[in-house]
Protein backbone atom coordinates (compact mmCIF):
# COMPACT_ATOMS: atom_id res chain seq x y z
CA UNK A 1 0.00 0.00 0.00
CA UNK A 2 1.34 3.42 -1.13
CA UNK A 3 2.08 6.06 1.71
CA UNK A 4 0.31 9.58 0.55
CA UNK A 5 2.92 12.30 0.37
CA UNK A 6 3.48 14.82 2.71
CA UNK A 7 2.56 18.52 1.26
CA UNK A 8 5.72 19.52 3.63
CA UNK A 9 7.86 17.07 1.34
CA UNK A 10 9.97 19.69 -0.38
CA UNK A 11 9.95 23.20 -1.54
CA UNK A 12 10.88 26.58 -0.54
CA UNK A 13 8.83 28.93 1.89
CA UNK A 14 10.85 31.78 1.33
CA UNK A 15 14.36 33.09 -0.38
CA UNK A 16 16.30 36.39 1.34
CA UNK A 17 16.98 37.80 -1.88
CA UNK A 18 18.15 40.76 -0.71
CA UNK A 19 20.85 39.14 1.04
CA UNK A 20 22.49 38.29 -2.18
CA UNK A 21 22.73 42.07 -3.13
CA UNK A 22 23.97 43.17 0.26
CA UNK A 23 26.29 40.72 0.97
CA UNK A 24 29.33 38.13 -0.36
CA UNK A 25 28.14 35.08 0.58
CA UNK A 26 31.27 33.06 1.33
CA UNK A 27 29.80 29.73 3.53
CA UNK A 28 26.47 28.13 3.68
CA UNK A 29 24.93 26.24 6.25
CA UNK A 30 21.71 24.34 6.77
CA UNK A 31 20.43 24.71 10.16
CA UNK A 32 17.04 23.40 11.77
CA UNK A 33 14.73 26.33 13.58
CA UNK A 34 13.11 25.59 16.90
CA UNK A 35 8.83 26.70 16.18
CA UNK A 36 6.01 26.51 17.77
CA UNK A 37 2.82 24.76 16.35
CA UNK A 38 1.21 28.38 15.45
CA UNK A 39 4.33 29.13 13.27
CA UNK A 40 4.69 25.85 11.33
CA UNK A 41 0.77 26.41 9.94
CA UNK A 42 1.58 30.17 9.30
CA UNK A 43 4.63 29.13 7.46
CA UNK A 44 2.86 26.84 5.63
CA UNK A 45 0.26 29.33 5.14
CA UNK A 46 3.75 31.30 3.39
CA UNK A 47 3.41 33.85 6.16
CA UNK A 48 7.61 34.61 6.30
CA UNK A 49 9.12 37.83 5.56
CA UNK A 50 12.73 38.05 6.64
CA UNK A 51 14.42 40.72 4.71
CA UNK A 52 15.59 42.39 7.78
CA UNK A 53 16.29 39.44 9.67
CA UNK A 54 20.01 38.52 11.12
CA UNK A 55 21.59 35.59 13.35
CA UNK A 56 23.86 36.44 16.55
CA UNK A 57 25.44 34.33 18.88
CA UNK A 58 24.43 34.50 22.70
CA UNK A 59 26.01 32.43 25.11
CA UNK A 60 27.34 29.92 23.00
CA UNK A 61 23.96 29.60 20.89
CA UNK A 62 22.84 30.88 17.61
CA UNK A 63 19.64 32.96 17.50
CA UNK A 64 17.69 34.37 14.67
CA UNK A 65 16.24 37.92 15.00
CA UNK A 66 14.26 39.97 13.26
CA UNK A 67 12.14 37.56 10.99
CA UNK A 68 8.42 37.78 11.14
CA UNK A 69 5.93 35.05 10.71
CA UNK A 70 2.71 36.62 10.95
CA UNK A 71 0.13 34.35 12.32
CA UNK A 72 -3.00 32.81 10.98
CA UNK A 73 -6.10 34.33 11.98
CA UNK A 74 -7.63 30.55 12.78
CA UNK A 75 -4.61 30.17 15.36
CA UNK A 76 -5.68 29.13 19.02
CA UNK A 77 -6.73 31.87 21.16
CA UNK A 78 -4.72 30.41 24.31
CA UNK A 79 -1.02 30.78 22.58
CA UNK A 80 -0.26 34.42 22.73
CA UNK A 81 1.47 34.84 19.49
CA UNK A 82 4.42 37.15 19.10
CA UNK A 83 5.44 37.20 15.43
CA UNK A 84 9.16 38.63 15.64
CA UNK A 85 9.79 36.65 18.93
CA UNK A 86 13.96 35.34 18.80
CA UNK A 87 13.83 31.63 17.95
CA UNK A 88 17.12 29.60 18.69
CA UNK A 89 18.67 27.71 15.42
CA UNK A 90 19.64 24.30 15.91
CA UNK A 91 22.99 23.46 14.50
CA UNK A 92 25.92 20.78 15.94
CA UNK A 93 28.65 22.37 18.36
CA UNK A 94 31.31 21.92 15.91
CA UNK A 95 29.49 24.12 13.79
CA UNK A 96 28.34 26.48 15.99
CA UNK A 97 31.76 26.65 17.22
CA UNK A 98 32.88 27.23 13.76
CA UNK A 99 30.67 30.22 13.03
CA UNK A 100 31.84 32.03 16.29
CA UNK A 101 35.10 31.86 15.21
CA UNK A 102 34.44 33.07 11.90
CA UNK A 103 31.82 36.09 13.47
CA UNK A 104 34.17 37.17 16.09
CA UNK A 105 37.59 36.93 14.86
CA UNK A 106 37.17 37.70 11.14
CA UNK A 107 34.15 40.70 11.14
CA UNK A 108 31.58 38.37 9.55
CA UNK A 109 27.88 38.46 9.62
CA UNK A 110 25.47 35.40 9.53
CA UNK A 111 22.49 36.36 7.66
CA UNK A 112 19.55 33.69 6.83
CA UNK A 113 19.14 33.01 3.19
CA UNK A 114 16.43 30.83 2.39
CA UNK A 115 13.56 28.66 5.00
CA UNK A 116 12.52 25.58 3.33
CA UNK A 117 11.07 22.45 3.83
CA UNK A 118 13.10 18.82 4.54
CA UNK A 119 10.84 16.50 4.95
CA UNK A 120 8.73 17.18 7.68
CA UNK A 121 11.33 19.83 9.39
CA UNK A 122 11.37 23.41 8.72
CA UNK A 123 15.42 23.74 8.09
CA UNK A 124 17.21 27.25 7.41
CA UNK A 125 20.28 28.29 5.04
CA UNK A 126 22.58 30.58 6.53
CA UNK A 127 25.14 32.39 4.84
CA UNK A 128 28.54 33.75 6.52
CA UNK A 129 28.69 36.85 4.53
CA UNK A 130 30.63 39.86 3.94
CA UNK A 131 28.86 43.07 3.23
CA UNK A 132 29.63 44.97 -0.42
CA UNK A 133 30.27 47.92 -0.92
CA UNK A 134 28.30 50.47 -3.10
CA UNK A 135 30.90 49.72 -5.99
CA UNK A 136 30.69 46.28 -5.34
CA UNK A 137 26.67 46.14 -5.86
CA UNK A 138 27.08 48.72 -8.90
CA UNK A 139 29.28 46.00 -10.40
CA UNK A 140 27.06 43.28 -9.73
CA UNK A 141 24.03 44.75 -11.53
CA UNK A 142 26.18 45.13 -14.55
CA UNK A 143 26.90 41.85 -14.46
CA UNK A 144 23.73 40.45 -14.27
CA UNK A 145 22.15 42.87 -16.70
CA UNK A 146 24.70 41.84 -18.85
CA UNK A 147 24.30 38.36 -18.58
CA UNK A 148 20.37 39.05 -19.40
CA UNK A 149 21.58 41.03 -22.88
CA UNK A 150 23.61 38.33 -23.59
CA UNK A 151 20.81 35.50 -23.70
CA UNK A 152 18.22 37.93 -25.51
CA UNK A 153 21.15 38.33 -28.46
CA UNK A 154 21.85 34.62 -28.66
CA UNK A 155 18.24 34.39 -28.86
CA UNK A 156 17.81 36.75 -31.15
CA UNK A 157 20.64 35.33 -33.88
CA UNK A 158 19.90 31.91 -32.95
CA UNK A 159 16.51 31.04 -33.56
CA UNK A 160 15.07 27.31 -33.37
CA UNK A 161 14.30 25.49 -36.58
Amino acid sequence: MNKPKSKDSGGSIALNRRARHEYHIDERHEAGIALQGWEVKALRAGRLNFGDAYALIRNGELYLFGASITPLISASTHVLADDRRTRKLLLHREQIDKLIGAVERKGYTLVPLAMYWKGPHVKLELGLARGKQQHDKRASEKERDWQIEKQRTLRAHNPRA
